[in-house]
């Protein structure tokens, strides 16, 4: 895998932080900074990917007129988080 090197200055006590973490992970604080920023890249592009879909669905929901009702989406929800079959929603129209 290509690298690329980069300097970051980071809070004294930050690094001794990181230091204790990685020791008790038996790591490198190297790998363990790679690993953590990874992590938070990660849920980042995961939050910027949930937003742009959460629009998307917002302008289909628009254009359509059609939407689900809050307590029939609660309700499958639970029911699925419980490990119960259920079947979904029916989307109804929510504007005149």
């Amino acid at each position: 895998m290509p690298v690329a090197a980069t300097s970051l200055k980071i809070p004294r006590r930050l690094k001794t932080r990181i230091d204790r973490l990685a020791r008790r992970a038996d790591e490198s604080a190297h790998a363990f900074m790679l690993r953590a920023l990874e992590g938070q890249v990660d849920a980042a592009e995961r939050y910027q990917a949930f937003l742009r879909d959460g629009k998307r669905a917002d302008a289909a929901m628009l254009r359509s007129g059609l939407g689900y009702a809050a307590e029939d989406v609660h309700r499958y929800l639970t029911t699925l988080a419980a490990g119960r079959k259920t079947q979904r929603p029916k989307p109804g129209r929510w504007r005149g």
